[in-house]
């Protein structure tokens, strides 16, 4: 049926979420600001995290007065369904707005909602039935032939001494030459060190245990470190330690490689882990099978080896079309 002249549809869809203008009462007012308050001074939430999660939670409140019409009492806040708070959610979806942003309001309201029930001042269940959106998993950026060798190479130009200067290379080395996980890396003793090319086995998540190559160069990158290093390391002593001749911690192999991409200009996901996808990016670029890969990184299922080395389906269409006997 045609519409009147001059007739406005009504738009679909949930409540527009609009800027936060806190529409509720007085109560809830003050059990937020009071909420808000105990981030910071119980869990040591920064200023800027204590914002983003009152600006989450005054969102909340302001499209629930939009929603249920009129402003919004503790009462109300006790009788909310399920149903409501999807409405929250679709909401958001309607406006676009990121899962990532959307787990963080969920996580924002239980967070609320578990204050509201320990100060006896509402409590309600219905939020347990709400699932938070599923996230994709970022993986980190694999750093290309040329910039791995240009961070190798780069690295014991950083360090204030020269043996320490050989301990990063020794580090970054087993990571893109050997695929480890920085922990594991740090978690070699001086009596495991691979000196000599061939395998070590290494102890990964679940106490898996696995055999991986060591390359020449990591072999002569670790013995030259060794070589260099000021500290007597007895066989059961931590393989790399610090200036004091303490166990070395991931934040200083981190914090190497923030310098390092700084410097080169590389992607602010090139980190030390991105040195183990790369590890595995490369050899399936040359032409080495998933299994042998899914083997090599310590995975217990396939499907994470290729979402992890991000598999593009081209390149596997192509293998397939040049290796089945039906594809001609």
């Amino acid at each position: 049926m045609a519409r009147p002249a001059g007739v406005v549809p009504t738009p679909r869809g949930p409540a527009p979420l609009e800027p936060a203008r806190v529409r509720a009462q007085p109560e809830p007012q003050r059990a937020s600001a009071a909420w808000q308050t105990g981030l910071q001074t119980e869990r040591r939430a920064s200023p800027h995290t204590g914002a983003a999660y009152g600006s989450d939670l005054a969102q909340f409140l302001d499209f629930l007065a939009r929603h249920r019409g009129g402003t919004t009492g503790l009462g109300d806040l006790a009788a909310l369904t399920p149903a409501d708070f999807r409405a929250f959610l679709a909401a958001r979806i309607f406006a676009q707005i990121k899962h990532s942003s959307t787990a963080r309001a969920l996580s924002v309201l239980r967070s609320f909602y578990k204050f509201l029930d320990r100060r006896d001042l509402a409590k309600n269940t219905a939020l347990a039935a709400i699932r938070s959106p599923k996230l994709a998993k970022a993986l980190p950026k694999a750093l290309t032939v040329a910039e791995a060798d240009a961070t190798l190479d780069l690295a014991p130009s950083l360090a204030r001494a020269g043996w320490e200067g050989k301990r990063s290379l020794a580090i970054l080395t087993l990571l893109y030459g050997a695929g480890l996980r920085i922990g594991e890396a740090l978690s070699l003793t001086r009596g495991a060190a691979p000196l000599q090319p061939g395998t070590i086995t290494i102890t990964g998540k679940g106490n898996k245990a696995r055999m991986v190559p060591i390359l020449p160069a990591v072999a002569a990158a670790i013995g030259d470190y060794l070589a260099a290093c000021p500290h007597e390391l007895t066989r059961d002593a931590p393989l790399f330690v610090g200036t004091r001749g303490a166990a070395l911690g991931p934040r200083q192999v981190q914090k190497q490689m923030a310098m390092l991409r700084t410097m080169l200009g590389l992607d602010a996901r090139a980190t030390p882990h991105a040195l183990r996808h790369s590890f595995a990016t490369h050899l399936l670029g040359e032409g080495a099978d998933l299994r042998s890969i899914q083997e090599l990184l310590g995975h217990a299922s396939l499907s994470t080896t290729q979402r992890y080395t991000a598999v593009d389906a081209a390149r596997l269409t192509a293998v397939y079309d040049k290796a089945h006997p039906r594809a001609k």
